[in-house]
């Protein structure tokens, strides 16, 4: 950085040294928190249930939705019954969404978004008229771009996403109406203009951080959610039928799944609170964007390209299978010991979204060359229970979950990294709205405000001239 004079140096330095003057401040307080307990154990007597959730892995029951259920096991004695998993979107079973999307050869997504924001399935004429009204208002406003994402662009696609949803505000003339009218309104604009938004941030990251090329291309009105966000992501705005059908797949799976994931929740906290539309969902997405979340399917990625290396010959199941157990122990990956993509909070012999990727990404796969890597892919999931059976000693049932999939489906697509959990984000914004919907607009609302235990110990004030 240039420096007009010397005092603009000597302020920039000084400026440096109380940055690490107040670094190594912090950092010397890290034995004394420790030493005293304020950071309190992480299992802090009975009662409390870390991660709310019960001692049985059962969650804690905060609230009723009739927009999504995930169905993952029965429940007898306080005991939980294995059993194969169920997704259901405004109580219609989604293998049968799928399945009957497949049957006809059409986009679903725009239909699924329509099921879980009017809560029933749309009339032939009411689903064209939604799907024309969805690619109209997957146009951002006036110079949105140029203001919001080209002049700060970001290297993170998801806090770019965040931070253009909160700015939409201020394009919303009606904000801070919470009517249902309104709020819907609000919903079926964002769930069209989302995909847009991650495709020019992305564009914008490409061009100033990667020195590439920047292209934008406007979303085409006679094309599908999936179909327009391969169009803007591609230069040359070519996509197979295939890919586009396997993307809609995608997101229809990505659409909804109850309110008690992680950032549906954190959205209905906020909702309860009586803020806005924009806050409620940028706060999903900053949810969304942890790797214990929508993140894992980068990690999920990230790990079969270290088991890639390590295993020699991929169709050997005692490799994979002591390969699986260097990561258990922390000797391969990043470290964490965990085998990301397998075990789910919910599903316990099956998760059906993991079901669906597989089954509908092997045609695509076999043609793009690359059906060894699925194959590696299902190897690990048939060996890794039995390998975690066996370094836990545990007989807790374990599952793929759909992140084990998403990632190599967006590889198949071309997909760069950046955007898996922004894709994700696309997906899952109409069970956001409905899940917002449903909190503002639904009777009796009340703030969402939990309790927390308290461990601390009664100290008495000590008079500043008397501390040590």
């Amino acid at each position: 950085m240039p420096y007009k004079t010397e005092s603009d140096l000597h302020r920039m330095l000084r400026h440096q040294e109380l940055i690490d003057s107040s670094l190594s401040f912090v950092s010397g307080f890290e034995d004394f928190i420790r030493e005293n307990d304020i950071f309190p154990p992480s299992q802090a007597g009975d009662g409390v249930m870390r991660g709310l959730r019960y001692p049985n892995g059962t969650g804690v029951v905060a609230g009723v939705t009739t927009i999504g259920d995930v169905d993952g096991y029965d429940l007898k004695d306080d005991v939980k019954i294995p059993r194969r998993g169920r997704l259901f979107y405004r109580g219609i079973n989604v293998n049968d969404i799928i399945n009957r999307c497949i049957a006809e050869d059409r986009f679903g997504f725009e239909e699924t978004v329509y099921l879980l924001l009017f809560g029933h399935l749309p009339a032939e004429a009411q689903l064209k008229e939604f799907q024309y009204l969805l690619a109209e208002w997957s146009r951002l406003p006036g110079y949105f771009t140029e203001d919001m994402i080209l002049r700060s662009p970001n290297r993170n696609i998801m806090n770019k996403l965040q931070s253009c949803i909160v700015a939409l505000h201020s394009h919303d003339g009606e904000a801070e109406n919470m009517t249902l009218e309104n709020e819907l309104f609000k919903s079926f604009r964002m769930v069209a203009r989302t995909p847009t938004i991650v495709a020019h941030s992305y564009a914008a990251k490409r061009h100033y951080f990667d020195k590439d090329s920047l292209y934008l291309h406007r979303p085409q009105t006679d094309m599908s959610v999936a179909e327009n966000f391969l169009y803007s992501l591609r230069k040359d705005n070519h996509f197979e039928d295939d890919e586009a059908k396997l993307l809609d797949l995608c997101m229809i799976l990505h659409a909804e799944h109850g309110g008690g994931n992680n950032s549906t929740f954190a959205c209905r906290v906020l909702t309860s609170s009586g803020t806005d539309f924009y806050s409620s969902i940028a706060a999903a997405v900053g949810a969304l964007k942890g790797f214990r979340h929508g993140g894992a399917n980068i990690k999920v990625v990230e790990m079969m390209e270290y088991l890639k290396s390590a295993v020699g010959d991929w169709t050997d199941d005692s490799q994979v299978k002591d390969q699986l157990v260097r990561i258990l122990r922390r000797e391969l990956g990043d470290g964490t010991g965990l085998i990301y993509g397998m075990g789910h909070a919910v599903y316990t012999i099956s998760d059906p979204r993991a079901e669906i990727l597989k089954r509908f990404s092997r045609h695509l796969a076999e043609r793009k060359g690359r059906a060894r890597e699925l194959d590696l892919i299902e190897s690990v999931e048939r060996l890794a229970p039995e390998v975690f059976a066996a370094e836990r000693n545990s007989d807790k049932p374990i599952c793929a979950n759909v992140d084990l999939y998403s990632g190599f489906v967006y590889q198949l697509l071309g997909i760069p990294t950046d955007l898996y959990t922004a894709i994700f984000a696309s997906a899952r914004m109409p069970g956001w709205c409905a899940h917002r919907i449903e909190e503002c607009c639904g009777g009796d609302p009340r703030i969402i405000r939990p309790a927390y235990k308290t461990v601390s110990r009664r100290a008495p004030y000590i008079p500043l001239a008397d501390r040590l």
